[in-house]
């Protein structure tokens, strides 16, 4: 049975991340599709932006996180980063980053210093997943996948990146903590692919650019589609040179409140992450100057 679809959505809702990063917010604040999406709870979309050449620093300084696991996706461009449990790399093109938060953590991005010298073309995107109660306050940890190591699936006219679960049994080396495939697609105009996605399992596709159909909805680029929990069968047609991502899981079935960089489960929870990440329990991260 086609999965039914509820909606095709267009966001508005443009804003800077620090000094640097100027996305596009595909849900929660660009679309109110709240509990819809999960254990998904965020995308941000940095579409293709040109950046002058700069010796500026030029990112997001210092910020907490706790009870999510955001995942960046590089596509063009090259972004550093460095957290309070020691952590610090380079995420670049055809590169993620998943980082679980967990009990607490600080952390800060930047552009690459080379390419920021330079200049040059950032395209990216960082998904907000969210953790389950029962571990919420599990140890901050990484899970880095460099371009050559993330596992594919070749089609006919295109390639799925499989970032975490499964597609056609080829499965992600990533650990999530409740059932979830995040694929990263890309397809030749009139190319195809079929997705099963059980009908209890919350799912969305965002098109990055080109055209698609999905179940004969037609969406093209900075779209994104919601399905209903109905049917098990998405068939998806390139109408010209596409990239998607593919979003689908299991709902989490609890309460999720957001405020800043936290999503707990009450607002108790909440207030003790801030009263927690002012009382130093985060650990310590300097600043750089912006």
């Amino acid at each position: 049975m086609m999965k039914k679809i509820a909606g095709v959505y267009s966001s508005t809702y443009k804003h800077a991340v620090g000094d640097g990063f100027k996305v596009i917010n595909i849900f929660p604040n660009g679309n109110n599709l709240g509990d819809k999406m999960s254990p998904f709870y965020m995308i941000d979309y940095q579409p293709e932006t040109y950046y002058e050449p700069s010796d500026k620093k030029r990112g997001v300084n210092v910020h907490p996180h706790r009870g999510i696991e955001p995942v960046t996706l590089v596509y063009q461009g090259a972004v550093a980063h460095a957290d309070s449990a020691g952590h610090q790399g380079i995420v670049g093109p055809g590169d993620v980053q998943w980082m679980t938060a967990g009990k607490g953590i600080l952390h800060k991005e930047y552009f690459e210093e080379e390419f920021s010298r330079k200049g040059g073309n950032l395209q990216m995107m960082q998904v907000w997943t969210i953790l389950p109660k029962a571990n919420k306050y599990v140890e901050p940890s990484y899970q880095t996948l460099l371009k050559e190591d993330i596992k594919k699936v070749t089609l006919e006219d295109g390639e799925v990146r499989v970032i975490a679960g499964s597609y056609q049994d080829v499965a992600s080396p990533v650990r999530t903590y409740s059932p979830m495939n995040l694929l990263d697609v890309t397809l030749n105009k009139g190319g195809g692919m079929k997705i099963d996605c059980p009908a209890d399992y919350n799912m969305g596709i965002f098109i990055l650019d080109g055209a698609l159909q999905l179940n004969g909805t037609a969406a093209g680029k900075e779209q994104f589609v919601l399905f209903e929990n109905e049917g098990e069968v998405v068939e998806i047609l390139a109408a010209s040179q596409a990239k998607f991502v593919i979003l689908n899981g299991k709902p989490l079935n609890e309460p999720a409140v957001h405020k800043g960089p936290f999503v707990m489960n009450t607002q108790e929870e909440i207030e003790q992450a801030y009263a927690d990440a002012a009382a130093g329990k985060f650990g310590f991260l300097e600043n750089e100057t912006v």
